[in-house]
């Protein structure tokens, strides 16, 4: 803008924009378990998951300790080799439970593709060393009573799926309740509920989880049309969620080969009404693991991983699943059931401070968009997951989870237009303080600054890197880690004066403002 003083053009400096937390207002609301995680159906019974990356390149790695099992068998149109086998995840570790904990209340999540064809066995028998025909794993009820009393401790209500392989079917191919009748009787008995649950995983790939051969959305409605009567009087408090499809919008339009695609569409339409929340699982891309011949081009780089094309796929796909809830579920609630920085494990850089921007950001716009769950895969196994699995060291996912639970109330707000396309605002109450506004300000461009005008003092909590490739991230600048005894550090904030505030390149800041005096947070 030129101005003219003294006789000579001036260069003036556009106008700061001014946010009003007092005046932002109420879009919705979101479960007070809105931010959740994944268990694997796979970590918990031991099998085969995805071989981790080695430190030095891309490939899966092939240490003596990790070494992939091609003999094994593997989902359809996949190949052996990306595969690792995991003992048994330790649910009762005092360290995983204390992290999960902090993140309470929330939902565990316990499903998969290997959840479609796993056998629940009934009994205190030594597990059988291969499965009974027609399934591909076993749960023990060691196993599962762990994941019981894994989810009383941590406060973290049980989200799972049943098995539908050809051995829950009658001679005619139909699903059975033989299975999710012992599996929620055993349950009840040990003292456990689950809250809600998908008929299956994934039923936009039936056939790679482990679905009988020719699958398709007639069989999906005739096995719904057994399942819903049967878990309402089984399991009437549960939810029944559903489809809990993925990719028909995004990365898997054109299908997996050899692996044919199921539509919701037809799925729902097969299936009549019955579910009690509309399900959808959503990656941005498949991983480079996935992708070993050459860089899908439905995945994404380092350097497009703070684009606002990469952050906003998962506006994309929330939008396509959205109309179908309003298609088949007219005003119901909707939850996102599994998502992560990618397919098939996450890229190597999704254990680095560098996914923190889409995380966050998924969680910023999911929220204003309505969904009221997001279940994040996983807690800790491969490279997505929250925590590492071999030292149990929170990743920068982690401290953007925790800072979310400290600042992030149910209730959700405009936080109005931003200056600029890299700098994503969100705004919610603040937690546990009547009129007070968080403010969530993530500016993903690299090398330029960002500024707002802020009327009212504030709590600052800014989130940087030294390097974005990096799984050490800082608050305010000092290293977050665990104490010497394990503990979680506090997260604490630095005063912030009204006025304005500057946003550095390439971080991520809450602002906590106690007094903002907003109307609808009181």
């Amino acid at each position: 803008m030129l101005a003219c003083l003294g006789g000579s053009p001036t260069l003036l400096a556009a106008p700061i924009t001014v946010v009003a937390p007092a005046k932002m207002p109420r879009v919705g609301t979101i479960d007070e378990r809105f931010q959740s995680f994944n268990i694997e159906m796979l970590e918990v019974t031991g099998g085969r998951f995805w071989a981790p990356y080695t430190q030095q390149s891309e490939a899966p790695s092939t240490s003596a300790d990790s070494k992939p099992d091609t003999k094994a068998p593997t989902p359809p149109g996949m190949d052996p080799s990306l595969y690792r086998y995991r003992a048994p995840i330790d649910l009762s570790n005092p360290r995983l439970r204390k992290l999960a904990a902090a993140l309470a209340p929330s939902y565990v999540r316990v499903s998969g593709t290997w959840a479609n064809s796993t056998y629940f066995q009934d009994s205190d028998d030594p597990a059988p060393a291969t499965p009974p025909t027609g399934f591909g794993g076993v749960l023990t009820r060691k196993q599962w009573r762990g994941v019981v009393e894994f989810s009383h401790a941590v406060d973290a209500k049980i989200v799972t799926s049943f098995a539908i392989s050809p051995g829950v079917r009658d001679a005619n191919g139909v699903w059975t309740p033989v299975e999710a009748e012992k599996f929620l009787a055993y349950t009840h008995q040990i003292g456990g509920s689950i809250a809600a649950a998908e008929m299956f995983n994934e039923p936009s790939f039936a056939s790679m989880g482990g679905a009988p051969k020719g699958y398709d959305a007639a069989r999906y409605g005739q096995d719904f049309k057994v399942f819903h009567p049967f878990v309402k009087k089984a399991a009437p408090e549960m939810v029944i969620l559903g489809p809990g499809s993925v990719g028909e919008s995004g990365i898997l339009t054109g299908g997996i080969p050899g692996v044919p695609m199921l539509k919701s569409e037809d799925m729902l339409a097969a299936s009549g009404p019955g579910i009690d929340a509309f399900s959808y699982h959503f990656y941005g891309g498949v991983s480079k693991r996935c992708a070993r011949g050459g860089q899908s081009p439905a995945g994404t780089t380092p350097e497009a991983a703070l684009s606002v094309e990469w952050l906003s796929r998962t506006d994309r796909d929330e939008a396509y699943y959205a109309a179908l809830r309003d298609r088949f579920l007219p005003g119901g609630p909707i939850w996102n059931t599994e998502t992560g920085e990618t397919a098939c494990g996450g890229n190597p850089w999704a254990a680095d401070f560098i996914d923190s921007f889409r995380y966050l950001n998924q969680l910023g716009t999911l929220a204003k968009r309505g969904v009221q769950v997001v279940i994040h895969n996983t807690l800790a196994a491969s490279d997505y997951a929250l925590v590492d699995e071999t030292t149990l060291l929170p990743r920068p996912n982690y401290w953007s989870a925790l800072l979310w639970r400290k600042m992030m109330g149910t209730t959700v707000l405009d936080a109005g237009a931003s200056p600029s396309p890299d700098l994503h605002l969100y705004a919610h109450c603040l937690r546990n303080q009547p009129g007070g506004v968080a403010l969530l300000a993530i500016n993903a461009d690299r090398t330029a600054s960002q500024e707002l005008d802020v009327p009212t003092a504030s709590e600052r909590y800014t989130l940087t890197a030294r390097e974005l490739l990096d799984n050490k991230v800082e608050l305010n600048g000092i290293e977050l880690k665990l104490g010497s005894n394990g503990n979680l550090p506090q997260l604490t904030g630095q005063s912030q004066a009204a006025g304005h505030v500057k946003f550095a390149p390439a971080s991520i800041t809450f602002l906590a403002i106690p007094n903002a005096g907003n109307g609808a947070c009181r």
